[in-house]
């Protein structure tokens, strides 16, 4: 975790700093360094507090949030966000990686498939391109971890391949934000030399989650590295949100949720296994 913070925090950095030369007002770009603080935060009370139960908390509230958006005040026909107090927060962003952490866990059973399924059919529903290409990474991860047989892992990634296709077929009415989702043209304008620092700081940071083995992790280290580099790479293509680097609270708040309890399974991991087992006296 120690690891993920130093590099999401100059991830961050970099991307205030660019905001900030080209002219970003203060408290937009600000608003990434509370955030980044505030997920910090949470992520350690994760980490100290968080039991088998609190796994099972994330992984529905993912599929739950998204709904939820559904019905929340939209943007030209696009529902992805959900009012918390005076802040919109992207439903998806904040909740997904916490949901990929905690799925595979020993106490969700079969629960975690079909939470997982229902957030990738909601995004394509809101719609949310990016987000379904980052979950369906994650997926087949997941699904590549999985103890299933070879036909079974084979027709579920397929049906993950056609859902991610289907999120593409909406056109993504929304004009992007220079800041949110053209941040790294505004690096590569300032210069070449920060356009290379914010990649090679946002793809390290995203990166780290992969270096973490775990006894049971079943893929989800590896599920929540394909989530968060996708969600990087996508908006190469398309309008989307840069993770860390852009000015976006969502994806910090998020990423730092799933590293919290990716660290916080580890943790209870360690201590069953250095746990004796209870006599029969």
């Amino acid at each position: 975790m120690a690891i993920y913070g130093a590099l999401s925090f100059i991830a961050v950095g970099v991307g205030c700093a660019v905001g900030q030369v080209s002219g970003v007002p203060t408290g937009v770009w600000a608003r990434n360094l509370g955030s980044w603080l505030a997920g910090g935060l949470a992520a350690a009370l994760i980490v100290r507090f968080a039991r088998p139960k609190t796994w099972l908390v994330f992984a529905l509230a993912a599929p739950l949030g998204l709904l939820a958006s559904l019905f929340n005040s939209g943007q030209l026909g696009v529902h992805r966000w959900l009012d918390v107090g005076p802040l919109r927060m992207n439903a998806a962003q904040v909740l997904l990686p916490a949901a990929i952490a905690a799925c595979g866990a020993p106490n969700l059973g079969r629960i975690w498939p079909w939470a997982a399924a229902s957030s990738l059919v909601l995004l394509v529903f809101q719609p949310d391109a990016s987000q379904a290409m980052a979950l369906g990474g994650a997926l087949f991860a997941l699904i590549g971890a999985s103890s299933l047989s070879r036909p079974v892992r084979a027709g579920a990634m397929a049906a993950v391949g056609l859902a991610m296709a289907a999120s593409w077929l909406r056109p993504d009415p929304l004009a992007p934000v220079a800041e949110v989702e053209e941040i790294m043209r505004l690096a590569a304008e300032l210069s070449p030399l920060a356009a290379v620092g914010a990649w090679g700081a946002l793809i390290a940071a995203l990166g780290s989650p992969a270096l973490m083995k775990t006894p049971g992790d079943r893929g989800a280290s590896r599920a929540l590295c394909a989530y968060a580099v996708l969600s990087a790479l996508v908006p190469l293509i398309g309008p989307f949100p840069v993770p860390l680097v852009g000015m976006a609270m969502s994806p910090i708040l998020g990423l730092w949720l799933g590293v919290g309890l990716l660290v916080s399974r580890a943790r209870n991991a360690a201590v069953s296994k250095n746990t004796p087992a209870a006599s029969g006296d």
